[in-house]
């Protein structure tokens, strides 16, 4: 296993062969210097690298304790962080031969990016989505439209996160051979979940060495949202090995911990496989993948990625949870506080910093990633408050 007991590559012969050979390509390329050359140049004049530690000083004076940064991923090519994983994924595709792109999506965010990737390299692209995360993201749905995607309508299920993964490694498996997977969180069978930190980690790496250019030090929290992962572990990898630096993931309570409607993997899950990786997973009494919700189509997933579920084990991060009453709370605030309208999955995360910032000294700094933006959100979060938009 890649991270203690977690990990894996559980996964039927005919697709295990092409994991393997994805797991090869990335091997070789991974320390390339020519392959990092290349991904570092669109990194940095195509996706707006390095992104902005932002000093939040409204928002740092309202709650009247710690210092609060947020690191400005919702300002990269696309509105997320999904960009940085996505054009790795993307060259280590076009290295390889392939000619089509596969990914799923929940918000819509790795959607756009990977269709944003395929339009920029010249590659076919098809995108996985559930039926009703395409009604909540109508608008990325559009988008991946607009940049030469198909999009298919999962109607299976829950019609969510959880179903588009499952209905993309369905198609996948079917062209293997000139398509690669583009997996957008750190899940999935190896090496997916250590090449989606891998390429992620660009975010701990300038946090780090733009907290020290701006306050000589290292920062007391990091705080990211966790559904998957892929934002939380690009922030936190660059700092577990400094054990001053506390580092929190936040995950979707949804309707509550003592209801069935949230997506609390980390809290009230168990050890299982999903995707083709064992790690911590929300199931039913029967052995059966529980039905989750979140107000957040990006955080409504009973997974985890593996990295996270033994980082839990080692006591390394404390993951947390946060309603979608507060999340939406938090969406709120830091809109009208700072200007900045937050991705709802960035709101919980906001939502946790809020409450732990009052308890801390102005001498502490809360750095928090800020994973997405939330144009996409805003209807939706209308409609929660009662509110109708003229369409």
């Amino acid at each position: 296993m890649e991270f203690g007991k977690f990990g894996g590559q559980y996964l039927p012969p005919h697709i295990l062969k092409a994991v393997k050979e994805v797991e090869e390509a990335y091997d070789h390329y991974k320390d390339d210097p020519e392959f990092l050359n290349e991904l570092s140049f669109y990194l940095n004049t195509y996706a707006n690298r390095p992104s902005t530690l932002y000093y939040a000083k409204r928002m740092t004076n309202d709650l009247d304790g710690a210092k609060i940064y947020l690191k400005r991923e919702d300002l990269n090519h696309t509105g997320s962080h999904k960009i940085n994983n996505v054009l790795g994924q993307a060259l280590l595709a076009l290295k390889m031969g392939k000619k089509k792109l596969i990914a799923e999506t929940g918000a819509g965010q790795h959607g756009v990016a990977t269709a944003t990737a395929a339009a920029l390299f010249g590659l076919e692209c098809e995108i996985h989505m559930g039926r009703l995360d395409m009604e909540k993201q109508a608008l990325n749905v559009y988008k991946m439209e607009l940049l030469g995607a198909k999009v298919i309508p999962v109607e299976f299920g829950l019609k969510t996160l959880k179903e588009a993964v499952d209905s993309a490694l369905i198609a996948w498996s079917n062209e293997l051979e000139h398509t690669f997977y583009l997996i957008g969180s750190a899940v999935g069978p190896h090496p997916y979940p250590l090449m989606v930190r891998h390429f992620q980690s660009v975010i701990g790496k300038e946090i780090k060495s733009q907290m020290f250019a701006l306050e000589h030090k290292l920062p007391d929290y990091v705080i990211a949202c966790v559904g998957g992962g892929s934002n939380a572990i690009g922030a936190f990898y660059d700092f577990i090995k400094d054990p001053s630096v506390n580092l929190i993931g936040v995950e979707a309570s949804g309707k509550g911990l003592e209801t069935k409607a949230h997506a609390a993997t980390m809290t009230l899950g168990t050890y299982g496989t999903i995707h083709g990786m064992y790690t911590k997973v929300l199931l039913e009494s029967d052995g059966s993948i529980s039905p989750v919700h979140s107000i957040s189509a990006g955080l409504d997933y009973p997974g985890v990625g593996p990295e996270h579920a033994y980082l839990d084990d080692i006591k390394r991060v404390t993951y947390l949870s946060i309603t979608d009453e507060e999340a939406v709370t938090a969406f709120e605030y830091l809109s009208k506080m700072e200007g900045i309208i937050p991705a709802i999955e960035s709101a919980h995360a906001v939502a946790y910093a809020m409450k732990l910032a009052k308890t801390l000294s102005k001498d502490q700094i809360i750095v928090i990633n800020l994973s997405g933006r939330g144009d996409k959100d805003v209807k939706q979060i209308a409609s929660y408050r009662g509110l109708k938009l003229i369409d």
